[in-house]
């Protein structure tokens, strides 16, 4: 370990341990999985979202029933989610059109006959025609029998009530089918077509060669989430635009900024799901995704702030949750013209799905600063 590699462990050990909220690191034993995942928020795997509890922390912290709270970075939806089911309205977007897609559907109303009926229609498959148009990369992940049955489903799908959902299913199920092995699943590089040691299993597996089972199981599973979300949600709106937040605006103005920006360099989020825009025939906007590097990130971040706090109601607050090992945040907060108001440091447990490693992040509550309220009260014609 070098000298720096030391210092920060011995800083992560002693010093950063001294400034954690305990009550937000939680533990595997107080929020298992299962928790982490409730209803919606396990409709589609997701690399990089926050736990929906966190959420809620700083939703009943800064946000009131009817409130408008505005996502910049949506991502899978959760700050919608949870949002909704406090009763306050929810806003966001993102650049890609599956993230669109996926925090669309887990906030759709859904009609419980209607629901039913397309589960019945999708679980009829007794003698249809096997679809071949399959494109190269298809047929490249997956075997030939899981491509037929993927694309069958596909075609059911555009004669439901609730496509947006069925084509997340669709996605769920593309993901576990492909040819890869069952312990890497998340970023797999080449697919596999022989026996290999499973280190998820402890023994020798098979790659998948079938998609039907995965869909009915997933079919059921997502009807039973959306039902018990329902139970649960608030008749508030919920709305999910797909562009660009560096230019685009919120629908009003907002009363709450809760969100999660991507971190530099870590996850390429296009590519996480490229199977369902190959599938599903998305349109890809990688150029325009923050965070595939550290070049430009933080003026993009600055940018979507900025524009964030233009919309924000005088006393409002944007919380940003981040893991800021770079120290990036001093100046894109400034650049924004926003100052630090709160800075919590928590824990992380196992954030994404099965993975141990350790490290901490931090929740930065932040509102415009002296001299950006003066500029707009004078822009207002105030004294």
């Amino acid at each position: 370990m070098t000298a720096a590699a030391n210092s920060l462990a011995v800083r992560t050990q002693a010093a950063l341990y001294g400034e954690i909220d305990l009550e937000l690191s939680w533990s595997e034993a107080d929020l298992p999985e299962r928790e982490r995942t409730k209803h919606v928020h396990r409709l589609h795997p997701y690399l990089g979202k926050f736990v929906p509890q966190l959420a809620e922390v700083f939703l009943r912290r800064y946000g009131s029933p009817g409130d408008l709270v505005w996502d910049p970075f949506a991502g899978s939806g959760t700050t919608l989610v949870e949002a909704n089911g406090l009763g306050m309205r929810a806003a966001g977007c993102d650049v890609s059109a599956f993230n669109c897609m996926l925090s669309e559907a887990k906030t759709a109303v859904y009609d419980p006959e209607a629901l039913l009926a397309d589960v019945v229609h999708l679980g009829q498959a007794e003698g249809e025609p096997v679809p071949r148009n399959a494109s190269p990369y298809l047929n490249r992940w997956f075997a030939p029998r899981a491509v037929g049955e993927l694309l069958a489903f596909r075609a059911r799908v555009a004669c439901t009530t609730y496509p947006g959902l069925w084509s997340v299913v669709l996605s769920r199920a593309a993901r576990s089918a492909r040819r890869t092995r069952h312990d890497d699943l998340d970023f797999p590089r080449k697919p596999v077509t022989a026996e290999y040691f499973c280190h998820k299993h402890r023994k020798t597996c098979r790659p998948v060669g079938e998609a039907a089972k995965f869909l009915r199981r997933y079919v059921r599973d997502a009807a039973q989430r959306v039902h018990d979300y329902a139970e649960l949600r608030a008749e508030t709106s919920a709305l999910m635009l797909h562009g660009d937040a560096r230019v685009l605006d919120p629908p009003e103005q907002v009363d709450l900024v809760l969100t999660s920006p991507p971190y530099p360099g870590l996850i390429d989020y296009h590519e996480q799901h490229v199977y369902a825009f190959e599938l599903l025939g998305l349109e890809r906007k990688d150029e325009a995704e923050i965070g595939r590097g550290v070049p430009g990130y933080c003026e993009g971040v600055s940018a979507v702030l900025d524009r964030a706090a233009k919309a924000l109601r005088p006393g409002g607050r944007i919380v940003i949750v981040v893991n800021d090992r770079r120290g990036l945040y001093e100046s894109i907060l400034s650049d924004a013209g926003l100052q630090l108001e709160d800075r919590v440091v928590r824990h992380v447990n196992r954030r994404t799905g099965r993975r141990n490693g350790e490290y901490f992040e931090e929740i930065l509550v932040a509102r415009p600063s002296v001299v950006r309220r003066r500029t707009a009260v004078r822009a207002l014609g105030g004294v």
